[in-house]
C-alpha cells in the first residue's frame, strides 16, 4: 500500500519531509481508520480520497503523528483542516529566510520567536516550527473558539507545551495591534490571509474544487478541507488583509525583524508591492512556493537597517 508510481514532489522544499509520495501503509498503522478512505488513483497506486474531508483530516493527524510525532491532534470538524506539507514549507523557507543574517547557517532553538497571525482551531504553524526547528510562537486568533482548540492540542502534547503562547485578538480591526508586546521582540511573523471576501465566493472555489477533485458537478460543495467563516472570508478579501497587515506593520518597525505573509493569488502581488513601496521598507523578498499543482508566494519586508539585522537580539 505504497505510492511508489507517484513521483518525488520535486516543488516542495528540500528540507520537506513529505517531498516523497506517503508511505500509506506507515500512516494507517498510525491512525487505522484512514484504511477506510484509500482508493486507486490514475497512476495505478493506491492514495486517499482527497475530495473527503474525513479522510483528508485523517491523513493530516496521521502525518503529524508518524512525521511529527504529535500524538493529539484534535480540533472542531468545521474548522480549516490544513495540507501539511504547503504549510512546512512557508517555516523551511522562512527559516532561509532567517539564515541570511546568520551567516547562512540555521537557527534553531528557542531564542528564536515567531507569530502566527491567525493560528485557527489546529495550531498548524506553531507545531512544525516548534517540531522541526523548536523555535517558540507567539499565536494569535481572533476567534476564542480557534484560541481555545489551539491550546487544547498544546496541552495535550508535551512536546509543544511552554513552547507556544496563545494570544486573543480582541479588536476585530487589529492584526498585530493587542498581541505584540512593547518587551517582545520577534524574528518573523506569518500569516495565511483569508483567502474569500464572501459566502458566496467561498461556494464556488469549493464546487470547483470538488469538481477537480472528483469530477462530479455539485451545485453546493462541502470543503474538503472545511473551515469556518472566520478562516475563509474577510471583508475585501486577501488583498483587503494584507494590506491592513502592511499598514499596521509600520508602527511595529522596531519589534520585529521579518514581517511576512502567504499570497495566494498571483494578481494581488502588484497592488502589494505598491503598497510596500509607500511604506519603504529596508528590504522586500519574494518567494515562490509550489505544492501538487497550486502555486503561490511569500512576502516578507523588513524595516531594520543592515546594522540593526546585525545586532537583533544581542543586546
Amino acid at each position: 500500500m505504497q505510492s511508489k508510481n507517484q513521483p518525488l514532489k520535486t516543488r516542495l522544499h528540500n528540507r520537506n519531509r513529505n517531498r516523497k509520495p506517503y508511505d500509506l501503509k506507515a500512516l494507517v498503522a498510525a491512525i487505522p481508520k484512514l484504511k477506510n478512505h484509500i482508493k486507486p488513483n490514475k497512476y495505478g497506486g493506491d492514495s486517499v480520497d482527497f475530495s473527503s474531508p474525513i479522510a483528508v483530516k485523517l491523513l493530516n493527524q496521521a502525518l503529524l503523528k508518524h512525521y511529527y510525532g504529535i500524538n493529539n491532534w484534535q480540533f472542531p470538524d468545521e474548522n480549516l483542516c490544513p495540507p501539511i506539507p504547503g504549510r512546512a514549507d512557508y517555516l523551511h523557507y522562512i527559516a532561509d529566510l532567517l539564515s541570511e543574517s546568520n551567516a547562512g547557517k540555521i537557527q534553531k532553538g528557542n531564542q528564536i520567536c515567531g507569530l502566527d497571525v491567525g493560528v485557527g482551531a489546529t495550531c498548524i504553524y506553531p507545531i512544525i516550527g516548534v517540531t522541526e526547528y523548536d523555535w517558540n510562537f507567539i499565536a494569535s486568533d481572533i476567534d476564542p473558539k480557534s484560541i481555545s482548540s489551539a491550546q487544547q492540542i498544546i496541552d495535550s502534547n508535551p512536546s509543544l507545551r511552554d513552547k507556544v503562547d496563545c494570544r486573543l485578538q480582541k479588536d476585530p480591526n487589529a492584526i498585530f495591534g493587542g498581541i505584540i508586546d512593547k518587551k517582545d521582540k520577534i524574528d518573523f511573523t506569518m500569516c495565511n490571509p483569508p483567502f474569500h471576501a464572501s459566502i458566496e465566493e467561498a461556494q464556488r472555489g469549493s464546487r470547483r474544487k470538488v469538481r477537480n477533485l472528483s469530477g462530479k458537478k455539485v451545485t453546493e460543495a462541502k470543503l474538503n478541507f472545511s473551515g469556518s467563516k472566520n478562516e475563509l472570508i474577510y471583508d475585501g478579501g486577501e488583498y483587503q488583509f494584507i494590506k491592513n497587515m502592511i499598514r499596521e506593520s509600520e508602527e511595529f518597525t522596531k519589534s520585529c525583524l521579518w514581517f511576512s505573509t502567504l499570497i495566494s493569488k498571483q494578481s494581488n502581488l502588484k497592488g502589494t508591492y505598491k503598497l510596500l513601496e509607500k511604506i519603504k521598507p529596508t528590504k522586500l523578498k519574494t518567494i515562490a512556493m509550489g505544492t501538487g499543482n497550486k502555486s503561490s508566494r511569500i512576502v516578507a519586508w523588513s524595516f531594520l537597517s543592515q546594522e540593526e539585522q546585525k545586532v537583533w537580539k544581542v543586546e
